[in-house]
């Protein structure tokens, strides 16, 4: 019996959102408002560089709760960097296990070429995982 399982891929959302790292918190916030988004991937200096993550709970915490500006603050400030980075073709499984260990809720989903491919949230994966498994 062959045994199939849930690639990352197929439970992504594909619409990633990609910011500069000099754009100012306010522009950050102007762009998920626009896009419908919360979270926004930031973008790298060079292929050396990894990638960071926006995400609203940094603004909330590191703006709006210190009471700072969101027009003096720079997104390179605030975000979360590097961002745990999964192949798109990865088990979910998997996947769990590591946002579960390193307790995050959400990753970037890169192809081979390490550009992004997609953004997976620990939710998703879960609902997904368990509808996959219901008579196991």
């Amino acid at each position: 019996m062959e045994y199939t399982y849930t690639k990352v891929s197929e439970v992504m959302t594909t619409s990633v959102r990609t910011i500069e790292r000099m754009a100012t918190v306010r522009e950050g916030i102007e762009m998920m408002r626009r896009t419908g988004v919360s979270s926004l991937v930031v973008e790298r200096r060079d292929d050396a560089d990894e990638y960071g993550l926006l995400v609203v709970t940094d603004i909330a915490r590191e703006v709006i709760a210190k009471e700072r500006s969101p027009d003096r603050v720079n997104v390179y400030e605030v975000m979360s960097k590097p961002v745990l980075t999964l192949a798109a073709d990865m088990n979910i499984k998997y996947a769990i296990n590591l946002l579960v260990r390193f307790r995050l809720s959400r990753a970037l989903v890169v192809d081979n070429q390490r550009k992004p491919a997609g953004l997976v949230t620990l939710r998703d994966m879960v609902l997904r995982h368990t509808e996959d498994h219901k008579s196991e």
